[in-house]
């Protein structure tokens, strides 16, 4: 996997194709890949994009917590919530710097919050955007994120500036626009960065080019991506009866023997995830998701 720090104008589906083409050797089979969690075009920054076989472990990141920087003009609010759609609002009167702080105390934590009109959320089949392009009405319902982190770096009316993490499925659009709403003005997004996904550092990002430039030397392994999990080793006859999907019980006690996901190891080869839950005297190794790779190397 590598972390693309993704330029702006480009959707997530461009940036994995380009990367696709990058990594194709000429005349071999095109390489499989796809990101862990959808950056909008106008948004740069962290845009996690798996390889191959690691496209299997893309819910870690679409799962994960996020951490943005946002810039909003309050002064104006857009169809689309942003600086590519067309002004419909303005404003002149500008909030005072305590009324922001007020109104962000409304927006953290759990909060109800309903996606822009202009997104990939499903209505009756199609995409949202999809129907407000074509001029269709779109109604969303609100739905639960929870916002760990929202705070105010700069105001400059009518230019906001803010920091925010938030969980998955939270758009920053839709909060410059509560925002905006609270305060009785626009809210209308300028520029957005993400800046970690699931507290991966910024520092790991890298531009297009010096992918291009550094090719696989910017792949990380995919035992680093599942690094949040307890690692589990097994000897090798256990190792093979659980790429082939088999159940097996674990030796008693020691910190393995705890219940939960665990990423499954035969001495640095990962094999894949599994899931240990208690069995009548023992945990019993579950397997969720083996590696081809795995197999492989086992000779199977």
């Amino acid at each position: 996997m590598v972390f693309l720090d993704k330029p702006r104008g480009w959707t997530s589906r461009r940036a994995v194709n380009e990367l696709v083409r990058l990594f194709t050797r000429e005349g071999g089979k095109r390489v499989k890949a796809g990101h862990a969690g959808t950056l909008d075009p106008l948004a740069t920054g962290m845009l996690p994009v798996l390889l191959g076989e690691a496209t299997r472990f893309a819910d870690v990141g679409l799962d994960a917590d996020k951490r943005y920087v946002v810039t909003a003009d309050l002064s104006r609010q857009t169809d689309t919530l942003d600086d590519e759609g067309e002004t419909v609002a303005r404003f002149a009167a500008m909030p005072e710097r305590e009324d922001i702080e007020r109104a962000l105390a409304g927006l953290r934590g759990d909060i109800m919050q309903v996606p822009p009109a202009y997104s990939a959320v499903h209505v009756d089949g199609r995409r949202a955007h999809e129907l407000a392009r074509r001029g269709d009405a779109v109604r969303l319902e609100a739905r639960p994120v929870h916002v760990r982190g929202l705070a105010l770096l700069e105001w400059t009316p009518p230019m906001l500036t803010l920091a925010v993490t938030c969980s998955k499925g939270t758009y920053v659009r839709s909060l410059a626009r509560d925002l905006g709403e609270a305060l009785g003005v626009g809210g209308c997004v300028t520029r957005l960065r993400r800046l970690s996904t699931g507290g991966w550092p910024e520092a790991l990002m890298l531009p297009f080019e010096d992918i291009r430039r550094l090719g696989e030397q910017c792949v990380m392994p995919l035992s680093q991506w599942l690094r949040h999990l307890p690692r589990l080793a097994l000897e090798e006859a256990e190792a093979r009866r659980f790429v082939q999907g088999q159940r097996i019980q674990m030796p008693e006690a020691g910190e393995t023997a705890r219940p939960g996901e665990v990423a499954v190891f035969l001495g640095d080869v990962l094999l894949g995830t599994g899931e240990l839950r208690p069995g009548l005297r023992r945990m019993v190794l579950h397997p969720r998701k083996g590696l081809p790779s795995a197999r492989r190397a086992l000779g199977l």
